[in-house]
């Protein structure tokens, strides 16, 4: 994840856009995600959350695997006030 240049959320495509120093873009479509992992209304509002607030830790928990374990309550995945 050190190599990103950029990493935002465009509301017009629903997708968190990550922009990489050598060209490369990838776009992670949050509607498809949320649709596969979040089962309940509590779920897709800590995804909006960090959509909205923390793009960047939102994609690597994607990139890495990890979004799975973050909403079934892993303690060291959760957000602190």
């Amino acid at each position: 994840m050190n190599r990103i240049v950029s990493c935002e959320f465009n509301m017009d495509t629903a997708c968190v856009e990550l922009c990489y120093i050598d060209g490369l873009k990838i776009d992670l479509d949050t509607l498809a995600i949320e649709d596969e992992l979040a089962d309940n209304l509590y779920d897709r509002s800590e995804l909006d959350y960090l959509i909205y607030n923390k793009p960047l830790e939102y994609a690597e928990l994607v990139l890495n695997g990890d979004l799975g374990k973050y909403l079934g309550g892993s303690p060291e995945h959760k957000l602190e006030d």
